[in-house]
């Protein structure tokens, strides 16, 4: 037997108990990205954040659902850095999601709704202390191009790559 999996847009108003569960069940990125912080808060977040001068808006809330329960989040943004890029700032797998192949086909469709908006590259910011998170942007095509300072996250340092395909 097979697991039913879609991926569609969320809104707040339908998903948001859906993506605080999922931010209960990811606890462990959530402790490496800043620290303890209401699931609450942080899916409130996800609905509202943008890149700098962005808006929330113009981008892309997804969600990957396995028979029928969310195990993963990706937030898509558009014009940032540059007027023509695609930014993937957050993709988080639930961890009974990771290591089935559902990251890479959630990346497929991030990377179809990239192209169909004639971005030329997709960047996105993979933290310092998540080498099992680099190991795989790496293996989907992705490249450093960039080392930031350390820099807050919550109660965490972190040195963050930025890291590029192009599409």
């Amino acid at each position: 037997m097979t697991d039913a999996v879609t991926i569609r847009a969320l809104t707040e108003g339908h998903d948001l108990a859906a993506v605080v569960d999922l931010y209960d069940r990811a606890a462990d990125y959530v402790m490496l990205e800043s620290g303890p912080v209401l699931s609450a808060d942080l899916a409130q977040d996800f609905f509202t954040d943008a890149p700098p001068g962005g808006d929330p808006a113009e981008g892309e809330k997804l969600g990957l659902f396995r028979d029928g329960r969310l195990v993963g989040i990706a937030d898509l943004a558009f014009g940032w850095p540059e007027p023509r890029d695609a930014y993937l700032g957050l993709m988080i797998l639930a961890p009974e999601a990771r290591g089935a192949g559902l990251g890479a086909r959630f990346l497929r469709e991030v990377e179809r709704l990239a192209k169909a908006r004639h971005a030329p590259r997709l960047l996105l910011a993979v933290l310092d202390e998540n080498p099992r998170g680099r190991a795989f942007w790496e293996r989907e095509g992705f490249a450093v191009v960039k080392t930031f300072p350390p820099a807050q996250i919550g109660e965490r340092m972190h040195i963050r790559h930025r890291m590029e395909k192009r599409l």
